[in-house]
C-alpha cells in the first residue's frame, strides 16, 4: 500500500497547489477588470471532480481492459483529431485549430492522444507477440504517425513533439531493432532540422530564445518575464498573492507559465517542492512497472511515468528559460482539463496496474 498512497498523496499535493495558483492568478484579473470572476476556479475545480470519475473508471476496469481495445482506441482518437478541422465542431484559436466544442464542453484531442497513443503502439505489438521484423515496422509507420501528422497539422508542435518522443522510447524498451529505427530518426532529425533553420520564423523564435531581451515586446516577452518573476522569488519567494508578473505583465499565467508566478511567491524553496512532488510520483511509477510481472503492462508504464515526467521537465525547463517555449502544461498543475484530465487518467492505469499486481503476489503469497 506504500506506493498507493505516496502516489495518491503526491498527486492531491500537486493538484492542490495547482488549484490555488490558478485561484491566485485569477485574483489578479479580478482586480484588473473590477468584477469578481471565478470562472477558471469553478472550471478547474470541475475538472478535478471530472477526472476523479474518470480515473476511478480507468481503475475499476484496469489496464489490460484499454490495452485488449486497442483498435477502438486509435479509431476514437482519429475521429476526435479529425473533427478538430470540422466547422462549428472544431474550435479555431489563437491561430490554431486544437479544440472541440462538445454541448459547449471544451475538449483538447492532442492532449488525449498522449494517452491513447501508447495502448495503440501496445497493441499493435501484442498482434505480433513482441516479434516485429522490417516489413512489419514499416507497415506500423503509417497508424503511428498519422495521428502525430494531425496534431502538426493543427498546429501543436509541443504535444507532437512528445508524442514523437515517445514513440522513440516504446522503440527502444520494446526491443525494436536499432538498425529500423535510429538510422531513419537521425536522417529524419537532421533533414527537418535543416528546413528549419531556413525558415525566418523559426530562427527567430531560436534568437528569441538565446536572447530574449532582443524581441521584448515580441518572441521574446513571456521568457523575459517569466525570467524576472523567478528571479524575484529568490529563496524564500514574495509569499502568497504577493506576485506582481501575474498582473498582466506575464501572459499565459494560468496555464504555460503558471510555475513562474510559483516560484516568484514560494521561491527557491517552493520549486524543490514542486521537483520533489513530480520525482515522487516518477519513483512510485517506475516501481509499479519494475514489480509487474505483465510486460505489456511494464511497457505501459513506464511509458506513462515518462510522458508525466517529461511534460514536468518540459514546462519548467521553459519557464526557467533553460529550453524554447513550446506551449507544455505543467501536469496537475496548470489549468487546462484535458491535460488534466489525461494525466490523472494515466495516474489511475497504473496504480490499477499495481493493485493487479498485489493481487498476484498475494495469490502467490509474497509480498509486494
Amino acid at each position: 500500500m506504500r506506493i498507493f498512497s505516496i502516489s495518491i498523496l503526491a498527486t492531491v499535493a500537486l493538484t492542490c497547489l495547482g488549484l490555488l495558483m490558478v485561484f491566485n492568478t485569477t485574483s489578479a484579473e479580478i482586480i484588473d477588470k473590477g468584477v469578481i470572476t471565478y470562472i477558471p476556479l469553478l472550471r478547474q475545480f470541475l475538472h478535478i471532480l471530472f477526472g476523479s470519475v474518470l480515473g476511478w473508471i480507468c481503475y475499476v476496469y484496469g489496464y489490460d481492459f484499454f490495452l485488449s481495445r486497442g483498435g477502438a482506441v486509435y479509431v476514437t482518437l482519429l475521429l476526435l483529431l479529425t473533427c478538430v478541422f470540422v466547422p462549428k465542431i472544431g474550435v479555431y484559436l489563437n491561430g490554431s485549430h486544437r479544440w472541440l466544442n462538445i454541448f459547449g464542453v471544451s475538449l483538447q484531442p492532442s492532449e488525449i492522444t498522449k494517452l491513447g497513443f501508447p495502448v495503440f503502439y501496445l497493441y499493435l505489438l501484442k498482434k505480433v507477440n513482441q516479434k516485429v521484423s522490417f516489413k512489419t515496422f514499416c507497415l506500423w509507420q503509417i497508424p503511428l504517425l498519422l495521428p502525430i501528422c494531425l496534431i502538426l497539422l493543427e498546429p501543436d508542435n509541443g504535444t507532437a513533439f512528445i508524442l514523437i518522443v515517445t514513440l522513440i522510447l516504446l522503440y527502444f524498451i520494446t526491443k525494436v531493432r536499432l538498425i529500423y529505427w535510429l538510422i531513419p530518426t537521425a536522417v529524419a532529425s537532421v533533414s527537418l532540422l535543416s528546413v528549419a533553420l531556413s525558415m525566418p520564423h523559426v530562427t527567430a523564435r531560436i534568437t528569441s530564445y538565446l536572447n530574449p531581451e532582443s524581441d521584448i515586446l515580441g518572441k521574446g516577452h513571456q521568457a523575459y518575464q517569466a525570467k524576472i518573476a523567478a528571479g524575484c522569488g529568490l529563496f524564500f519567494g514574495r509569499g502568497l498573492g504577493e506576485s506582481m508578473q501575474k498582473y498582466h505583465y506575464l501572459p499565459e499565467a494560468r496555464s504555460d507559465y503558471i510555475a513562474a508566478i510559483y516560484a516568484e511567491e514560494f521561491g527557491f524553496l517552493g520549486i524543490v517542492l514542486l521537483v520533489s512532488l513530480y520525482t515522487l510520483i516518477a519513483a512510485m511509477g517506475f516501481a509499479v512497472a519494475f514489480k509487474t510481472k505483465d510486460i505489456y503492462a511494464h511497457y505501459l508504464v513506464v511509458t506513462y511515468t515518462f510522458i508525466i515526467s517529461f511534460g514536468a521537465f518540459l514546462n519548467l525547463g521553459i519557464v526557467s528559460g533553460m529550453l524554447p517555449s513550446k506551449g507544455t502544461n505543467l501536469p496537475f498543475f496548470s489549468a487546462g482539463g484535458s491535460s488534466f484530465i489525461s494525466n490523472l487518467l494515466m495516474i489511475a492505469i497504473i496504480l490499477s496496474v499495481y493493485r493487479k499486481s498485489t493481487q498476484e503476489e498475494k495469490l502467490l503469497g509474497g509480498r509486494f
